[in-house]
């Protein structure tokens, strides 16, 4: 089993799953209301970056504790985890659309179209829970720990 601090593990699940809880709120909205609301399209963002990041996060701590191989990038972050047996091929590819949106949301937030803002709210936010499946199973990691 992979070595981690498991404090650092729930308060980093935490986050996400509060990231994960507004924006699903958020994709309830209809496209309109979501749309003409500054403050909403905002949430959004900040949401998904915060989510994105917990995910970088809990990678780079499991990373950090087992001497794994130092990423290059955030992309490569999850790379890193699909090499150790972490994910597998398909969830690392969305994994690393993830880490690209994160920058783009982060550095060109302007080029940002708020429509895909909500596709992905309504399309993608499953590619979340994998990735609490597929890590939680790796370190054995269980609720009641």
């Amino acid at each position: 089993m992979p070595k981690y601090n498991g404090d650092r593990i729930i308060k980093l699940i935490s986050e996400l799953l509060v990231a994960l809880q507004n924006l699903q709120e958020l994709a309830q909205l209809s496209i309109e209301d979501f749309l003409s609301d500054r403050h909403k399209i905002g949430s959004a963002k900040y949401n998904l970056v915060v989510a994105i990041e917990a995910l970088i996060d809990i990678c780079n701590h499991i990373i950090s504790k087992n001497r794994y191989r130092s990423p290059e990038d955030y992309a490569d972050t999850f790379r890193v985890m699909y090499e150790v047996r972490a994910f597998d091929a398909n969830l690392t590819k969305k994994l690393e659309k993830m880490a690209r949106f994160r920058n783009r949301l982060i550095h060109i937030y302007w080029e940002i179209n708020n429509q895909e803002i909500y596709r992905i709210m309504n399309e993608n936010l499953g590619d979340f829970e994998q990735f609490l499946d597929a890590i939680k199973k790796f370190i054995g990691y269980s609720e009641g720990k």
